[in-house]
């Protein structure tokens, strides 16, 4: 009897559950790029291109190992626009009468698959580390999930950076004190590799821009790695010459230099070009071999066997009406500025400008510039879910909900985080050389020239106050503003007011 191998765009991985459970003699692996997937949020064409470029080579990768593959590109004439349609279209075709798949990253795909009248087994997606129901028995009966327990575990299942005798290499589990530094004065890492683009993806190029080119992002220059041959040489570039300072310098921003010493692996990650634990050992063997720092090392393999899995565990544990929650009740309208109209804010400004050109942003621009905006403005949190979702050629709903909804805009009411990321313009100047070539002033508090994030912070602790203001984290603050004077409290608050009101009606 046949079957159909469902692979998704980003399952590219060989040994994925759908294939290892196949037969190569018999079965037949449906990929297929559909308008719906390209979609249902308006996706940055580089995102699109990547993932149609990758899925096209992996197709050709796996008929030369052997399988038939079904394989419907975009502009097909039969092309039925979705994942179940091409499904049905080619059960229909060759008799076959039922799915395998590997279980899908977005519970809108598990119940669509669900949904299908045709029978669809879902197998785990054994990528990750962590299976649901292990997340789920270290998830019970706990009254606070935080991550660092969790990654404390995963360290010892999987023996990264672990002695011999169960402890963890340098008598530290986190190393994330040192990890703070601000942007330095020199980058002496030249970035990520730039790929040509070869034919099949200046194939795909010429398609998506035809598609795709009012969407907004920039789709040129194209230098994305686009099969696991690429990846992997990326990923050796990023461990041999940008790993050594990645933890120092991981927080940094700067205006002329956007990517520091970030590897840039987790577009390949995610995708499955390349796999979480490999690229991990990758950085533990530069640690044992003297070539990167226990900080480096530790935050890099931390950020994936301990963040990366704890976020999907908790995108699976909370169920599919997650992306939804909005526990502050915020419910103003991204700003026009998120998608690349004018505004006074630099900070703002690079990070949507380098979102738009590139498809990235690292973790501090994403969480404590634009996220950090958009929870101290009172933004509805699904509207900036939806704006990440698109923007970001890493972004797949089971790793970008969670840090959305959960950690940058605390709309989960603090399943992920204990307090809100929120900060004044303080940090952002700490952190990067942003403020000093911005039209308003970090130092100037109210009046002319003061900087919206000192404004707004302060009116984000007051309007949540009564929630907030027991929270052993920020109680701090609460008393900092009750003993500022009565007329300066009322100024901060009115002129937080007004920016607030000018959002939407005039460039700020």
């Amino acid at each position: 009897m046949k079957r159909l191998l469902l692979v998704l765009g980003d399952q590219l991985t060989r040994d994925i559950a759908a294939l290892t459970e196949g037969d190569k003699a018999n079965d037949i692996v449906v990929m297929a790029e559909v308008a719906d997937e390209a979609s249902y949020v308006r996706h940055h064409p580089k995102k699109i291109a990547f993932l149609f470029a990758a899925m096209r080579k992996f197709a050709a990768a796996l008929r030369d190992d052997g399988w038939t593959v079904a394989y419907t590109k975009l502009d097909d004439a039969e092309n039925s626009g979705s994942i179940g349609g091409e499904l049905l279209r080619y059960a229909d075709a060759h008799g076959a009468q039922e799915v395998i798949a590997t279980e899908p990253g977005e519970w809108r795909l598990i119940s669509l698959l669900e949904d299908l009248p045709l029978p669809v087994h879902q197998f785990q997606d054994h990528r990750f580390i962590a299976s649901h129901k292990e997340f789920e028995d270290w998830a019970e009966g706990r009254k606070q999930l935080r991550m660092e327990y969790f990654y404390r575990d995963m360290r010892r299942k999987t023996g990264l950076l672990m002695t011999d005798d169960g402890k963890p290499v340098g008598e530290k589990w986190n190393f994330d004190h040192d990890n703070r530094k601000p942007a330095p004065d020199e980058v002496t890492f030249e970035g990520p590799l730039r790929f040509e683009p070869d034919d099949v993806v200046n194939e795909v190029l010429d398609l998506v821009g035809a598609r795709f080119g009012n969407s907004f992002g920039d789709l040129h220059p194209f230098w994305f790695a686009t099969d696991r041959a690429q990846a992997l040489t990326q990923l050796d570039h990023f461990i041999e010459h940008g790993l050594p300072k990645f933890g120092d310098f991981q927080d940094a921003m700067l205006n002329d230099n956007r990517f520091l010493y970030h590897g840039l692996v987790s577009f390949y990650m995610n995708a499955g070009l390349l796999t979480p634990l490999k690229v991990c050992e990758a950085a533990a063997k530069a640690y044992d071999a003297g070539s990167a720092p226990i900080n480096a090392v530790e935050g890099f393999i931390r950020q994936i066997i301990g963040w990366r899995e704890y976020v999907r565990g908790i995108y699976f544990l909370e169920g599919p009406d997650y992306p939804r929650r909005n526990g502050l009740n915020h419910q103003r309208g991204l700003p026009d500025f998120y998608w690349g109209a004018d505004t006074k804010m630099n900070c703002i400004s690079k990070a949507v400008a380098q979102t738009k050109e590139e498809a990235y942003a690292h973790h501090i621009q994403r969480l404590m510039v634009t996220g950090n905006f958009a929870l101290l403005a009172g933004i509805d949190p699904h509207e900036v879910h939806e704006w990440y979702l698109a923007v970001y050629a890493d972004a797949y709903e089971w790793v970008e909900a969670p840090n959305v909804v959960g950690m940058s805009q605390f709309a989960d009411g603090g399943i992920i985080a204990s307090k809100p990321y929120v900060s004044s313009g303080s940090y952002i100047n700490k952190m990067s050389d942003y403020c000093k070539s911005c039209d308003y002033k970090v130092s100037v508090k109210t009046g002319d020239g003061a900087c919206p994030f000192n404004l707004l912070y302060w009116h984000f602790l007051i309007r949540h106050r009564d929630r907030f203001s027991n929270n052993p984290r920020m109680a701090q603050m609460y008393r900092v503003f009750d003993r500022m004077d009565e007329d300066r409290r009322e100024t901060v608050l009115k002129e937080a007011d007004d920016f607030l009101e000018k959002l939407g009606k005039e460039t700020v």
